[in-house]
């Protein structure tokens, strides 16, 4: 599944200041595969299966029967090998005990070198002969129960039972007598059939449980960038029903390489939020604002919401001469002097997101600094309330997004060279934010924030949907078929 994570640090809610623990029993990031994307899962399953039972060799069938006027016959099967496959149709079936997946109509062939000896009961003479044998297998049905649980934290893949059944099998004899083609038939039909059961049984056996290791193998924390990863820990029971399989995250930003603890789970059967307006979507998942208010604190408590500005569009606004019709004050006691403009958040920002928008607003203080030789002299600060709007959107599998200036509203918090007349201040600080700020801002956001998606998967035609609180994508995917880490039970 990211891989799962995630996701936009403006298109979720925040809550002015720093955001509360909540309680680990409860996941922020639930995830539901629809019975089209269960469909997608098994299909390529059945594939993968396909190629994996390809070139399967079966040990060798040894048999001895009395056949009249015969006698005794000593009969073996070398070399016995699956080269063909066909699985007809299949259907993937969730419920509330697990998952099953039924193959109807399959049908294999199979080479083999065949060897017969007897000995007439006219004296003791033996006599062998051997051969080559095609056999087709027909009508066969294959099923699975699965079992998909919440171990620690992971998923937790267990093969419950493993049934197959042969209905039809024919051989076709190369070599030897041709008179012994019925006797060969009536003395391995029952054990050809038990072999290919039994071989095929044991070898998807042998991959659920490869798959269930590769599951177990899942990072539970995904790296968002050099400094945050998100926690994608399985919280609570895995939510089976009769059309769809979910679960629930953690889903909250810590540092990278922090120490997860496994949560005490709350085992319960609720029904996840689907938001899709397109029922046929394969996936959905849905975001709570908690994961951005863990964001919010995170980077706002490490320091990054703060920036130097040196260097603008309009440069003229990095010079006390571009603001002596401004704040003469300013010009007059530093002449022609450098500046800086130091730009602080004063909280986490604060994220709205409704039916209509996302919108984010954003308490900052802009401190004012005159530079002079090497002393740099901080001469006034303005708080700053700036209220923006936000669009969102897919970018393969992350959550990109943009944001544009509303409005903002200011005032003085502190001055060292008397009064400002804050409505003349006014333009220059939009101009400020529009070609400083938000580019910073936009191009951050522009890289976006991996969903938790299981490499080689990537998301198709998706849609963003948001409601109150929060954010809902949803999405079809496809399949790298290069992809070597996924299904490792086909090598």
């Amino acid at each position: 599944m990211p891989p799962f994570l995630l996701l936009l640090l403006f298109t979720s809610s925040f809550i002015h200041g720093h955001a509360q623990s909540p309680p680990q029993t409860q996941g922020f990031i639930s995830m539901l595969i629809t019975q089209n994307g269960l469909d997608f899962v098994k299909d390529l399953l059945v594939k993968k299966a396909i190629s994996s039972i390809v070139s399967l060799r079966l040990p060798n069938i040894e048999k001895g029967t009395r056949i009249p006027f015969l006698g005794n016959v000593y009969l073996v099967l070398s070399d016995v090998t699956i080269y063909e496959i066909d699985v007809a149709s299949s259907v993937v079936k969730p419920g509330e005990s697990g998952i099953s997946i039924v193959g109807s109509g399959v049908s294999c062939n199979l080479s083999m070198s065949w060897y017969y000896a007897y000995s007439t009961w006219i004296g003791p003479v033996e006599i062998s002969d051997q051969g080559l044998a095609h056999v087709q297998v027909e009508g066969m049905e294959v099923e699975l129960s699965l079992g998909l649980e919440n171990q620690e934290g992971s998923l937790d893949l267990k093969l419950k039972n493993c049934d197959s059944s042969v209905k039809d099998i024919s051989i076709k004899l190369d070599g030897g007598a041709s008179w012994l083609y019925q006797g060969i038939i009536d003395a391995f039909e029952g054990n050809i059939g038990s072999a290919v059961e039994n071989a095929i049984t044991k070898k998807l056996g042998n991959g659920i449980s490869k798959l269930d290791s590769y599951l177990k193998s899942l990072p539970k924390e995904v790296p968002v960038d050099d400094h945050s990863s998100l926690n994608v820990t399985i919280i609570n029971d895995v939510l089976l029903s009769e059309s769809s399989v979910g679960f629930e995250t953690n889903g909250l930003f810590i540092q990278r390489n922090d120490s997860l603890s496994i949560p005490n789970l709350l085992h319960k059967n609720t029904k996840l939020p689907i938001l899709c307006t397109n029922s046929s979507k394969m996936l959905a998942i849905t975001l709570d604002e908690a994961v951005f208010n863990s964001a919010s604190a995170l980077y706002y408590d490490a320091k990054f919401m703060h920036w130097i500005v040196d260097q603008i569009p309009d440069q003229s606004l990095l010079n006390t001469a571009g603001w002596r019709f401004i704040i003469p004050q300013l010009y007059k006691k530093y002449p022609n002097h450098r500046m800086n403009l130091n730009i602080s958040l004063s909280s986490p920002p604060v994220v709205e997101i409704s039916n209509q928008k996302a919108g984010v607003h954003i308490f900052a203080d802009l401190t004012i600094d005159v530079l002079e030789e090497d002393e740099v002299i901080p001469v006034a600060c303005i708080s700053l309330m700036i209220q923006a709007s936000g669009l969102v959107k897919i970018n393969g599998n992350n959550l990109v997004g943009t944001i544009r200036l509303d409005d903002f509203g200011m005032s003085l918090k502190w001055s060292n060279i008397g009064n400002l007349r804050m409505f003349l201040i006014q333009p220059a600080i939009w101009t400020i934010i529009e070609t400083v700020f938000l580019p910073y801002a936009n191009s951050h956001l522009s890289k976006g924030l991996p969903l938790p998606i299981i490499h080689g998967f990537t998301l198709q035609d998706a849609e963003i949907i948001l409601s109150t609180s929060k954010v809902g994508v949803c999405s079809d995917v496809s399949f790298a078929e290069s992809n070597k880490h996924f299904l490792p039970f086909i090598m």
